[in-house]
C-alpha cells in the first residue's frame, strides 16, 4: 500500500481528470442517477439496511433485537455485510480498485452506525463512495455519494490509516437519501412491560399472540416474528389453523398480511400497509351508533371499524387469502 502522502498526490491527479474544469463531476451525476433509477423511492435500500441488521442480531437463534447487544466483531462486521447485500440486491458489478463498478465506474461502500463514522482508506481518495447510514434507535437511515478528497477527512487516523470525513464537508455528499424512515424495529421501540409480557408467555405461539395482542396497528415485520417465535416454522404460527389468527379472533384482532387483499382491509381502516413480509394487527367491531364518521371494512356481509377502549369485545370476522402484493 503506498504512503499516505503519495497516495494525495496520485489522487489529486485523479481527481483533476476525473472532475470537469467547472467543477462538475459527470461520474458522480451518472452514478446517482442510476442508483435513483434501480431504486426511485429507496424502498429496496431500506428493506437492505433492515434486513442486515437483522441478520447481524439473529433473533431466532439469539433472541436479540438490540444493537447494542452485540459482540464488538459483529459490529465491526456491518460494514462487510451491507456491501455484500447491496451488491446481491441491486447486482452490481465488482468495482476494479474499488468494491463495486456502478455506471461503469468505480465506486467504494461504506457503512457506519454512527452517522459521520465512516472509515475512508487511503486508496479511496480520489473515487466515488457510496456512504450508507442506519440508526435503530431513531429508525432513519440515509445513504449519498461522495468523491473523496484529502483535504475534505480529518487527519487524525487509526492503525489502518483510515480517516474519516470532516463534518465540515459533509455537505460535499450528495445525498440520494436523508433521514428516511427505516422499518421499524418493533420489539426495541415497545414498551418495557409490554415487551416483558411478549417474552414472559410460554411458547413461541403464546409469544406471538401476545406480540400481536399488544402491538396493534403497526408494521411488524418478518425478523420480528421470528425473533418472537424462535422457531422454524414461524411464519406458520402467524395463520390461521392454531396460528396467531385463530387465537385472537375471539377478542375481535385480525392480522393483516401482505396479501393484496389484506392491504385493502388495512388502507379502508386507514391502518399501515403491510408490506412483503409484514402483519398489521387491530382490533375491530361491527360498526354501529357511534360509529358514523369512523372508517370501515365490509367482511362477511358486515361493516366493520376500528374498535375503540370501550366498545365491548365481538368475534373477528374471518379475512379473505390471495395472491400477494407483487
Amino acid at each position: 500500500m503506498l504512503p499516505f502522502e503519495e497516495a494525495d498526490i496520485i489522487a489529486a491527479a485523479s481527481i483533476a481528470l476525473e472532475q470537469s474544469s467547472d467543477g462538475s463531476d459527470p461520474d458522480l451525476d451518472r452514478v446517482c442517477a442510476h442508483i435513483k433509477g434501480l431504486d426511485p423511492t429507496g424502498r429496496r435500500f431500506a428493506m437492505v439496511l433492515r434486513d442486515t441488521i437483522d441478520q447481524l442480531l439473529n433473533g431466532e437463534v439469539t433472541g436479540r433485537y438490540d444493537w447494542k447487544t452485540l459482540f464488538k466483531t459483529e459490529k465491526t462486521h456491518a460494514g462487510t455485510l451491507v456491501e455484500i447485500n447491496l451488491q446481491r440486491e441491486f447486482a452490481f458489478a465488482d468495482g476494479v480498485e474499488m468494491d463495486y463498478q456502478i455506471a461503469d465506474v468505480d465506486v467504494d461502500c461504506k457503512y457506519s452506525q454512527q452517522f459521520g463514522g465512516w472509515m475512508i482508506p487511503p486508496e479511496a481518495v480520489g473515487h466515488l463512495c457510496l456512504l450508507a447510514w442506519a440508526d435503530d434507535y431513531s429508525s432513519r437511515w440515509s445513504v449519498g455519494v461522495i468523491r473523496i478528497r484529502s483535504d475534505w477527512l480529518n487527519r487524525g487516523s487509526n492503525r489502518d490509516l483510515k480517516l474519516t470525513i470532516a463534518a465540515a464537508y459533509r455537505d460535499k455528499i450528495r445525498w440520494l437519501w436523508r433521514d428516511a424512515a427505516l422499518p421499524e424495529n418493533v420489539l426495541l421501540h415497545m414498551g418495557g412491560e409490554d415487551r416483558k409480557a411478549v417474552f414472559a408467555a410460554g411458547s413461541g405461539q403464546q409469544r406471538l399472540n401476545e406480540l400481536f395482542r399488544r402491538v396493534r396497528e403497526r408494521r411488524i415485520g418478518r425478523n420480528v416474528v421470528r425473533t418472537v417465535a424462535q422457531q422454524k416454522d414461524y411464519m406458520k404460527r402467524v395463520r390461521g389453523n392454531g396460528g396467531s389468527r385463530s387465537a385472537l379472533k375471539a377478542e375481535g384482532i385480525i392480522i393483516m398480511g401482505d396479501y393484496a387483499s389484506h392491504r385493502e382491509i388495512a388502507r379502508s381502516l386507514g391502518l399501515p400497509l403491510p408490506e412483503e413480509g409484514e402483519f398489521v394487527s387491530a382490533r375491530v367491531v361491527p360498526a354501529s351508533t357511534g360509529h358514523e364518521s369512523a372508517a370501515r371494512v365490509s367482511l362477511g356481509g358486515r361493516d366493520w371499524v376500528l374498535a375503540q377502549p370501550g366498545d365491548v369485545v365481538e368475534p373477528a370476522p374471518t379475512l379473505p387469502s390471495h395472491t400477494r402484493q407483487g
